[in-house]
This record gives structure tokens, C-alpha cells and sequence, in this order.
């Protein structure tokens, strides 16, 4: 685990403080600021939404309310694009005013173009969209030239004295020497890496690639195998997220570690799973039925094992069992013998298809709230 000492301490100071007073706290604060994206990715299920959703934003005041209301050290911007958001120069800054980290991330179309309405700072980090090598990625966001054009984005923030790490998604086509290679090149860039199994979200165009369960555990356990257990690379990931990832434990998600605040509102229950939208971070935290979630009991959920439900449950696992933490720190992942036994299926209750019904009610209330952008965007739709 490679993040910067400052952060490690800060976010860890959170979760114990939260600890002790018991109770569900988040880690890190997911924002979608938009949904519009200048990529069509094969594995992506946010950008099938109607224009008039796709042209929404959240203001600087609404990005600003949302890490307040949730207390969280930290923020990840994600999306859509969040570079296409002319206001997130202004966002960025008013989250680094309040000392919370910020990742942005971004698949780098734009970053070069971009780059100086941003200042180097420790509580920023450029998160870089790269799901492996050149043919990798470039067959994952469907784009000949994205990987190369990232690597140039990659290199450009590097010698302007940026953070830069990237984030991987792994499925289940990886080959783990081509994977192995591909971090070996990212970590003599000096690059940390979070890596994580794709989850299968219900409206990805691509249906066929996303991992299940037992081919997470082979597919991270054989990449482990070629890095040394993991430490020839440089992880953000935690050292117990990364042995989960392997099959050596058994752990269920801490879905209100890492809220998601959307164009729609908070997300229920998870950032991946949308089965409903709330107005504030309190709401998300007292009516959400949590214990209708996770893997075992819902089918959603059956084949999650990403990073943004289990690294909570990483996180408060070091707290409580700090040896384990350093045994694998400092011995790295073990990737021979037998596995942790996995979770129960069976009871799990089957999906509800709640997606129609909710960009209908989001499409109606857009037409009461903005109308003139509503038949804007059904202009050009048409």
C-alpha cells in the first residue's frame, strides 16, 4: 500500500475515531458530478441515460454540500467524464479548502488540454482509467489510441510534479502475464495502481466478460504469483483487499464506506448498485435497509468483489487484526493452498429491475424543473 503517509494518517484517524463511537461512517465520499462521457465503454452501464439526464450537472454548491453532509476525509470524482464539467477546476479547489483528498479521475482524453486549471498539491491525485496494456485498454473503451494518448497524460502530470496513480479494472479475459507486464511498466513510471474486478453492471453493453467469483480469486491469485505476492507493484489497494482478491478470506462488502452522491441524489444502496435515490447523506444512512444487500443476499450482488465495497471491510479488518495487516504488507499475498471458504448463495433473493421506473420518475421531474433543457435535449434526441 503506496498512498502518502499524511493521508494514510488523516483517513485512518477517521476510521478509528467512527470506530469507537460505532455506527456506519464513510471512508470516501464517490461523486458523479455527470454522467455524459466523451468514451463509450463496452463494460460501462452509466451512459445509456436519455440527453436530458445526460446533459444534468451537479453545482459547486452541490459538490460542496455533499462532502460536508457526509463527513468523508476524502473524495473521488468520478463519472461520465468529470473534465467535461466546466466547473471542476472550482470544485477541486473547494474541496483541497477543506483538507479533503481529492482523486479525480479521468480517462485522460482531456487532460492534456486541461492540465493547468489544476495545481500540484497533497491532497490531489490524477487517477488515470487504464484497464492494462495498449491492446487491453484500447479494447475496453472500444477506441484505437486512448492507451497512448493516457500514457502521454500519464508522463505530462508526472513532470509537472502531479500525483498520479491509475485505476484498473480487471475481467475475466485478463491474461495475467500480459497483466503483469502492464504493471511492471506503470510501476517503473513510479505509478500506484488500484486495481480492482469489474462488477457487471445490468445495462453494460458487454455482458460476457465480467468475473465471477471463483475466476476472480485463480485470475488474481495467478497474477500475484508472477509479482512476488503482489510487492513488485506499487497498490493503493490494501494489503488485506488484495489477499481478499485472492481467495485467502472470506469478507462481506461495507457498502456505506464509499456513498455515492449523483445527478439523481444518493445512491441506494452502493455506487454500484442503484435501487433507489435519496435527497440527503442522512436519509442514504437511516432508511436504506442495509441488511437486504450484499453478496449472499442479493443477486446483484452475487459476483462483486470491487474494491469500492471490501476495501472498507479491509480497512476496519487492519484495525481489528493489525498483525494480519502487516504479515501481508510485508510478506504479500499468498497465492498457493487452499482458499477461504465463500459466502452462501443459495438464500440470496433474486433482482429487482427498477431502472425504467426510476429514469422515468427523474425524466418527469426534469421536465417540471427544467423544461426549456428538457426539450432541448428531446430536440436532439430526435
Amino acid at each position: 500500500m503506496t498512498l502518502p503517509l499524511t493521508q494514510v494518517l488523516r483517513i485512518g484517524s477517521h476510521a478509528i475515531k467512527n470506530q469507537i463511537k460505532g455506527g456506519k461512517y464513510p471512508l470516501v465520499l464517490m461523486l458523479e458530478p455527470l454522467l455524459r462521457c466523451n468514451l463509450a465503454c463496452k463494460g460501462c452501464g452509466k451512459i445509456d441515460y436519455p440527453d436530458a439526464i445526460l446533459n444534468r450537472r451537479l453545482s459547486y454548491d452541490e459538490c460542496m454540500g455533499a462532502i460536508d453532509e457526509s463527513g468523508a476525509p476524502a473524495v473521488s470524482i468520478a463519472g461520465g467524464e468529470p473534465l467535461l464539467h466546466k466547473d471542476m477546476p472550482q470544485i477541486v479547489k473547494g474541496y483541497i479548502a477543506r483538507k479533503k483528498f481529492v482523486i479525480l479521475c479521468t480517462n485522460a482524453l482531456l487532460l492534456k488540454k486541461k492540465i493547468d486549471d489544476y495545481q500540484p498539491s497533497d491532497y490531489f491525485t490524477w487517477s488515470i482509467h487504464l484497464d492494462g496494456d495498449q491492446q487491453m485498454h484500447d479494447k475496453s473503451v472500444c477506441q484505437d489510441g486512448v492507451y497512448d494518448t493516457a500514457m502521454e497524460a500519464i508522463d505530462l502530470a508526472l513532470a509537472k510534479g502531479f500525483r498520479v496513480q491509475i485505476n484498473c479494472t480487471v475481467f475475466n479475459d485478463a491474461d495475467p502475464e500480459r497483466l503483469a507486464g502492464f504493471l511492471d511498466i506503470m510501476a517503473a513510471r513510479g505509478v500506484e495502481t488500484t486495481i480492482s474486478p469489474g462488477y457487471a453492471y445490468e445495462r453494460a453493453p458487454d455482458q460476457e466478460h465480467f468475473l465471477n467469483r471463483e475466476r476472480t480469486k485463480t485470475l488474481f491469485r495467478d497474477l500475484f504469483k508472477l509479482g512476488r505476492g503482489g510487492k513488485a507493484w506499487k497498490f493503493t489497494n490494501s494489503p488485506l483487499f488484495l489477499d481478499f482478491l485472492a481467495g485467502n478470506r472470506s469478507y462481506e462488502c461495507t457498502p456505506w464506506s464509499m456513498p455515492l452522491r449523483t445527478v439523481f441524489g444518493w445512491q441506494k444502496p452502493c455506487y454500484l448498485v442503484g435501487e433507489g435515490y435519496v435527497q440527503s447523506f442522512r436519509e442514504l444512512m437511516e432508511d436504506t435497509d442495509w441488511d437486504d444487500y450484499g453478496v449472499g443476499k442479493y443477486e446483484k450482488c452475487a459476483n462483486c468483489m470491487v474494491h469500492c465495497g471490501f476495501e472498507g471491510t479491509a480497512a476496519a479488518d487492519s484495525m481489528r487484526r493489525p498483525i494480519e495487516f502487516l504479515k501481508v504488507a510485508l510478506g504479500g499475498v499468498k497465492t498457493d493452498g487452499p482458499m477461504a471458504p465463500d459466502i452462501d448463495l443459495s438464500k440470496q433473493r433474486k433482482a429487482d429491475d427498477v431502472h425504467t421506473a426510476q429514469v422515468e420518475q427523474v425524466m418527469e421531474r426534469i421536465k417540471v424543473e427544467d423544461p426549456e433543457g428538457f426539450r432541448r435535449a428531446s430536440r436532439v434526441a430526435a
